[in-house]
């Protein structure tokens, strides 16, 4: 068993995030000392790095904990828990798109400026001088 603080470091994230991921309702194993503090098993460990991972795709927290309770009505919901994870598959595929396209631009703005301070191309970069 482990303790909010135990946890927090194995994964990495504050004591207020396991916290707050238990309080939502993200964490259905967690468990209760006799003075009422939360106590971790490994499958409540499991639950937060899941709940860790969605939200780091992007999930809301409120997406998350539908998702949480469809995985706990269980296999009857795989179709559901599967749509909602194609959802937000396509939000991070565009995010994605979005991300390449500006670090070309920045890869860009860069080999431009080395080609500027190598003296083969004019400062073309400074809207001042445009």
């Amino acid at each position: 068993m482990y303790t909010v603080k135990e946890v927090s470091e194995i994964l990495d994230m504050t004591e207020h995030t396991v916290r707050f991921y238990t309080d939502k309702g993200l964490v259905p194993s967690i468990q209760r000392d006799k003075n009422n503090n939360r106590i971790f098993d490994e499958k409540s460990i499991h639950w937060l790095k899941g709940a860790q991972n969605l939200r780091g795709c992007g999930m809301t927290i409120e997406a998350i904990k539908d998702y949480v309770d469809l995985c706990l009505q269980g296999d009857s919901t795989i179709f559901e828990r599967y749509e909602i994870i194609l959802k937000q598959k396509e939000i991070m595929d565009a995010k994605l798109i979005d991300i390449t396209q500006k670090a070309e631009y920045i890869r860009n703005k860069a080999n431009n400026y080395e080609d500027i301070i190598n003296h083969l191309a004019p400062d073309n970069s400074n809207p001042n001088k445009w």
